[in-house]
């Protein structure tokens, strides 16, 4: 009978509230009473619920009943229609769980890059006689008589924080070619170790960080950007000359000041070519031989990096918004080069300094650097490597060109020179690099990055064995998608 009455109780107040002039024309006594059931109602399933949930059945039957007061208030509509307070919440279910830790598999990330290439020669030398330098370049193996499509680069990444103090980073290069085996015949799509390295911050700021391992030396501007991120195809042979492969084992120690970190994180928001997760400053020791070669001596490579960007929005006008960098690297190092017997020869002085500047395109922008000092190279009159002058760098213009239809436009023109030892190679051979490069990067979609460049060489080949410079005009493109 009770849940009758309390069935028809709602019914009425539901009545009361889609039709006030009946709820109007009751007695204060009969609205009085029917609240009162309701309350009555909502008690018991508040007790219930608490039961259910492990409640003691004492708190339950404790819980004071609403006393209907001693003169009943008159009843108004919304007297009638306001819906009943809830109880407090109990301590149990106000206490929100701990939140768990992520899993080492949620703090890594995987990524990489892919560079599909095809060089066509329109007119040079692309062959010559024995002992005469045949167009190549030390960046390029497909730049040949019998070059076509190729792979120049397959890497996949995999980073992440694994605490709030560390982190790591590891890469790997499956586009990298295997020579000196039994036979003659080149074999290519190798894997290959790029970088293995973990990142040790010093403060909770994370503006001081040690990095561990095999990773990018700090010396040249152009060849700690990535090159899945740099505009031209190659690096410039001069500032490459110092570290070929850009890579070795040892320990840096990086420092970015907030405020340097703040002009960075804005251009990289606007969409601009940075040159990577690297310091303002640092400085490195490491094996000094070269990425994935065995040390040879004692003695380490010492590097020191410093950059600094600066705003131009003082000057107004067309510096507007604009965004000025400088700075400069220097390393000291024992190279032990390898030699044509298949020997290692002995150290030799490896020193050089450099100097980087740029405007980034906003829209138009510009791009230098240069570089001197003593390296590895061959003398053919002692046949044997010794240290000798070098010099090089290169100048390159672009322009930025957004657009909402067909993607971002990127033109350039870029001009290098170099005069010196390549030690990457065997006996250190001695380059003459003259090259003028006007190419465009269309990114139609972030994942695609089309480049095509017209590309006019003036080269010697990194071989001791061949004498002179070859010529020649090349059409040069390439795909690279981003995953």
């Amino acid at each position: 009978m009770q849940g009758l009455r309390a069935s028809g109780a709602a019914m009425m107040v539901s009545l009361l509230a889609l039709m006030p002039e009946v709820a109007q024309a009751q007695s204060n006594e009969a609205l009085q009473r029917q609240i009162d059931e309701l309350k009555a109602q909502v008690q018991m399933l508040t007790s219930a619920l608490a039961a259910n949930k492990g409640a003691a059945p004492e708190t339950a039957a404790a819980a004071p009943a609403p006393v209907a007061p001693a003169t009943p208030a008159p009843a108004t509509l919304a007297t009638a229609t306001a819906p009943a307070q809830p109880p407090a919440a109990a301590p149990e279910a106000a206490s929100a769980p701990a939140p768990r830790s992520k899993a080492w598999y949620d703090r890594l990330s995987l990524r990489g890059y892919t560079q599909m290439r095809y060089n066509a020669f329109l007119s040079g030398d692309d062959t010559a006689p024995a002992g005469q330098s045949r167009l190549r370049s030390v960046h390029d193996s497909s730049i040949s008589d019998r070059g076509s499509f190729s792979l120049r680069r397959a890497r996949l990444v995999v980073q992440g924080d694994i605490s709030d103090r560390v982190s790591l980073y590891l890469q790997s290069d499956f586009a990298t070619a295997v020579s000196n085996q039994a036979g003659s015949e080149r074999r290519e799509g190798f894997g290959q170790l790029r970088d293995a390295y973990a990142d040790v911050f010093l403060d909770k700021a994370k503006t001081f960080r040690l990095r561990l391992g095999q990773s990018k030396v700090p010396y040249g501007w152009e060849n700690m950007q990535s090159s899945s991120n740099r505009l031209t195809l190659d690096r410039s042979d001069g500032i490459n000359s110092g570290v070929p492969g850009e890579r070795d084992m040892g320990v840096i120690a990086y420092y970015t000041p907030p405020s340097v970190q703040k002009i960075w994180d804005r251009l990289g928001d606007d969409g601009q070519k940075l040159f990577g997760n690297y310091g303002a400053f640092g400085f490195g020791v490491f094996n000094g031989q070269g990425i994935n070669r065995t040390e040879q001596n004692k003695g380490l490579m010492k590097v020191a990096f410093a950059t600094w960007p600066f705003e131009l929005d003082g000057l107004g006008g067309a510096f507007a918004g604009q965004v000025f960098e400088i700075g400069g690297s220097a390393m000291m190092n024992d190279f032990q080069p390898e030699l044509r017997s298949g020997s290692v020869g002995g150290p030799v002085d490896d020193n050089r300094a450099g100097i980087h500047a740029m405007l980034y395109p906003q829209p138009f922008g510009i791009q230098a650097e240069w570089n001197w000092g003593k390296g590895p190279q061959y003398d053919p009159l002692s046949l044997s490597v010794e240290s000798k002058k070098l010099s090089g760098g290169y100048v390159q213009m672009m322009y930025r060109a957004p657009t909402e239809s067909i993607g971002s436009l990127i033109p350039y023109a870029r001009w290098q020179r170099y005069r010196g030892g390549w030690k990457g190679s065997t006996s250190a051979p001695r380059l003459e690099t003259d090259e003028i490069e006007l190419g465009v990067e269309w990114q139609p979609w972030k994942a695609l990055e089309i480049t095509l460049a017209y590309a006019r060489m003036k080269r010697a080949e990194a071989d001791e064995r061949r004498a002179g410079r070859a010529e020649g005009n090349l059409i040069r493109t390439q795909v690279q998608w981003n995953y």
